[in-house]
């Protein structure tokens, strides 16, 4: 008398586990449209905003359209302005005349109150990060911190030494190390050169790397110099 009601059970439970199926490959689909579509339109909003901040920098009395009367406005103008007074500025402030005149500038401008202190600061932070001759954000590194047994990404940040060598004795390097997944902030350390381990991948991948919490990984992330045994 049973068997009927088994061979509907059994029926009934292939076809759930059929559904369960295909609504797992419905989610996997979905999730996989997801991560092709989210940072690419991320990506657009980004690039969006940026250059559309960069556009707006100009006054729109100093754009092409506005100057010479035109009906139609023309798109990137201001993007264009832009980056034609930083070519200008860049080739007049590397000759000799452009360097005295920004010398001079400095001078003035470090006579202010409080705004001295703001702009050398930043002046440093920028010139450090832009200067391709310098080491700063060029190398990734494997630290142990804050304790021993736990290991964090950081990166070289500059090369001071000073008082710090003498106290601890040997070569020092400079470490920034950022948060997850904001690196913009982080803590800033001074620690031996033996306890760093430089990584053989790019700072991208490195920064990639911390900004996922992992999600996003290198091909292979190895020691520099360290050869497989």
């Amino acid at each position: 008398m049973l068997t009927p009601y088994l061979y509907i059970w059994k029926n009934i439970s292939k076809y759930e586990t059929s559904m369960l199926k295909n609504l797992n490959r419905l989610r996997n689909y979905f999730i996989s449209g997801l991560l092709f579509w989210i940072p690419l339109i991320l990506s657009v909003i980004v690039i969006k905003f940026f250059l559309e901040f960069i556009n707006n920098l100009v006054p729109q009395k100093y754009l092409p359209e506005a100057i010479f009367n035109l009906d139609a406005t023309i798109p990137g103008s201001g993007i264009i302005l832009v980056l034609l007074m930083l070519l200008t500025t860049g080739v007049l402030v590397t000759n000799i005349l452009g360097k005295r005149l920004v010398a001079l500038w400095e001078k003035l401008l470090n006579k202010i109150p409080g705004f001295r202190n703001i702009y050398n600061v930043l002046k440093k932070v920028s010139d450090t990060v832009l200067n391709s001759s310098t080491e700063s954000f060029r190398k990734a590194f494997l630290i142990q911190y804050p304790t021993k047994g736990i290991w964090v990404i950081a990166f070289q940040s500059g090369d001071y030494q000073g008082e710090a060598k003498s106290i601890i004795g040997e070569e020092i390097v400079n470490l920034f190390v950022p948060t997850t997944p904001n690196p913009t902030s982080g803590f800033f350390v001074l620690i031996p050169k033996k306890d760093a381990f430089e990584l053989d991948i790019s700072v991208e991948d490195a920064f990639k790397l911390v900004i996922s919490a992992g999600v996003v990984t290198p091909n292979s992330v190895k020691i520099k110099g360290k050869k497989k045994k």
